[in-house]
């Protein structure tokens, strides 16, 4: 297989965040695609618990210093990146004090959904994908993980589909099931949010709960997978080899043979039409 651009975003990496199956499988699994030869970008959110310090985040100048836009509000983006340890990849973060300076992740210390998660959202989706617009880096693959990049399908099949760095990317969304249900407040304004970017989906009506978000990113996605139960593809589609079953990354001998081989089927097939 030729070398590959492959974009991954996730809600959380270890080490920068403690070590669960979805946070080992978004550091794994750039790590062994660095290690065959591709190349590859990773971005998280620069959450107020990520240890600046101890990973030495730093800021990347030539990449901070736009605004992104959500819901009318002009909101600066930083970007901060900081090297894995004994892995020769590095991590972009999304940062913006007043979504991300806070000591939390999702939830407040109560465990209640912040009143901004739609926000906050719409923020490090849009702000990854204006990173890599401004690096004029075209991935082949975007592989997503976790709540936050559950917008990135929607944004890059219609806000973005005349743009040429994400014109020929394939997108797979891989979906963790943790055990909580609800991470959109009550009165989220997911639909002012999106319609002020041009943008429709009635899954974003009443109340918004992971399973929307689920729905919404495999929509628009080219290939959506499950990390834990069921630990099978969602629906095949047309061109992917019926044994291809995502099983655990962990129980695959060979995981880096696995993902190249899936990465190669994917980018054989058109992409969802938006």
């Amino acid at each position: 297989m030729s070398k590959q651009r492959i974009l991954y975003i996730s809600q959380e990496i270890f080490p920068f965040l403690p070590e669960n199956p979805l946070s080992k499988l978004s550091l794994e699994l750039p790590k062994k695609m660095v290690e065959a030869g591709n190349e590859v970008r990773v971005f998280m959110p620069r959450f107020g618990v990520v240890n600046e310090r101890k990973h030495q985040l730093h800021e990347v100048i030539r990449l901070s210093g736009i605004n992104i836009v959500v819901n009318d509000m002009d909101m600066p983006l930083i970007i901060k990146v900081a090297s894995v340890p004994q892995a020769r990849m590095q991590v972009y973060f999304i940062d913006n004090d007043e979504f991300f300076k806070r000591k939390n992740t999702i939830f407040n210390d109560e465990g209640l959904p912040f009143e901004d998660n739609d926000e906050r959202f719409v923020f490090f989706c849009k702000g990854v994908l204006e990173s890599v617009k401004k690096l004029s880096w075209a991935p082949d693959i975007i592989h997503l993980t976790g709540w936050l990049p559950s917008f990135v399908p929607l944004y890059i099949k219609n806000y973005y589909a005349n743009e040429p760095v994400f014109s020929e990317s394939k997108i797979i969304y891989t979906r963790y099931t943790y055990p909580y249900q609800q991470v959109m407040p009550s009165n989220h304004q997911l639909q002012e949010i999106l319609a002020f970017d041009g943008l429709n989906s009635e899954l974003m009506t009443g109340q918004v709960d992971v399973e929307k978000l689920y729905a919404l990113a495999s929509q628009y996605s080219d290939i959506y997978t499950y990390l834990n139960p069921p630990p099978v593809f969602g629906e095949l589609k047309e061109g992917i080899s019926p044994e291809a079953q995502v099983q655990n990354l962990y129980e695959i001998p060979d995981p880096v043979a696995y993902f190249k081989d899936l990465y190669t089927q994917i980018g054989k097939l058109e992409s969802v039409e938006n």
